[in-house]
């Protein structure tokens, strides 16, 4: 019987860092990752495809602020499910062209993907996550008074909007997920952490301006559906310790109780590796299996062969 698994792609796998932002760059990166996720098909797994959309929904935001005067903007929650349509457009016609090419008879669908926050988490007293362009100290003042935004000075480049970053509750279409899933399909869902709803008095969904950790929801994502594993991709092979100092350590087989306690000693940064730590442990206190690796390596670390596994003992 095949096994079920999350795989969460980081956006910098679509869009690397200093390249060109065209669809064209995007889509031939997206080519080099359906390659590899197809290897992970071959090897008899059930497969849900997670993604984050860092830099797509940074331009998708650019481009709505410089078209301000012709077309109103869309709110962040709308930006979202923008990039979780094109996004997904491109994975999943790399992947049906990759499994064409490999005679698989698997096929693939995508689900802009709703996820349910609670309104009142702590996070939205102390938005946190920048998001879209860099604007001056001057316009940054009449947009925190204009439009009431939270404005922080980023890193010495400018000005940045920051919006919260709620815990993920509840992944909506799960039913679908897994019907989707028992007819061979590999499923695209929960695309940048999903688009952040919330649930009225009288039980309607509304949208929220916020963005979900996309390992969060990719946690969350693998407890609904039941999946015995959760692999969360990055730029490294392995998660260490004491990175990039002479003493540097190399994990590769780790419980949950070490885990946690390198996370709590502050090993890993709270904007890189913190959140694939923290939804790996969560994970793995389930009693089942999180592990950390590089998309090349993606499949050998399925074989225990590479990456980071985080078991609960």
């Amino acid at each position: 019987m095949a096994k079920r698994v999350v795989i969460a792609v980081g956006g910098n796998a679509i869009l690397q860092p200093k390249q060109e932002p065209s669809f064209e760059t995007q889509m031939e990166n997206v080519k080099k990752s359906a390659e590899q996720i197809a290897k992970i098909e071959a090897m008899d797994y059930e497969i849900v495809l997670t993604h984050g959309n860092g830099p797509q929904v940074g331009n998708i935001l650019q481009q709505n602020d410089m078209a301000k005067q012709v077309v109103p903007p869309l709110p962040l929650d709308a930006c979202n499910g923008e990039s979780q349509g094109f996004i997904g457009y491109m994975l999943e016609q790399a992947l049906k062209n990759t499994l064409r090419k490999n005679q698989s008879s698997a096929n693939v669908a995508t689900l802009v993907t709703e996820v349910e926050v609670d309104r009142h988490d702590p996070a939205f007293d102390h938005p946190t996550k920048p998001v879209g362009v860099f604007y001056t100290e001057a316009e940054a003042k009449e947009l925190k008074a204009t439009k009431g935004w939270d404005m922080v000075e980023d890193g010495g480049r400018g000005y940045r909007r920051v919006v919260p970053s709620p815990m993920p509750l509840l992944i909506h279409g799960i039913d679908a997920i897994n019907h989707l899933l028992e007819q061979n399909i590999i499923v695209i869902a929960g695309g940048g952490g999903g688009i952040p709803v919330y649930k009225t008095e009288d039980g309607y969904l509304r949208g929220l301006e916020a963005v979900i950790d996309k390992d969060r929801t990719g946690r969350k994502l693998a407890e609904q559906v039941n999946a015995e594993i959760l692999v969360i991709l990055t730029d490294v092979s392995n998660v260490y310790i004491n990175y990039g100092q002479p003493d540097q350590q190399k994990l590769e087989e780790v419980c949950v109780k070490e885990a946690q306690r390198y996370l709590d000693e502050g090993q890993f940064a709270a904007g890189s590796m913190g959140p694939k730590i923290e939804a790996g442990i969560e994970f793995a206190k389930t009693g089942r299996t999180a592990i950390i690796c590089s998309l090349e390596e993606a499949d050998l670390a399925l074989q225990g062969k590479a990456g980071t596994r985080i078991s609960y003992t």
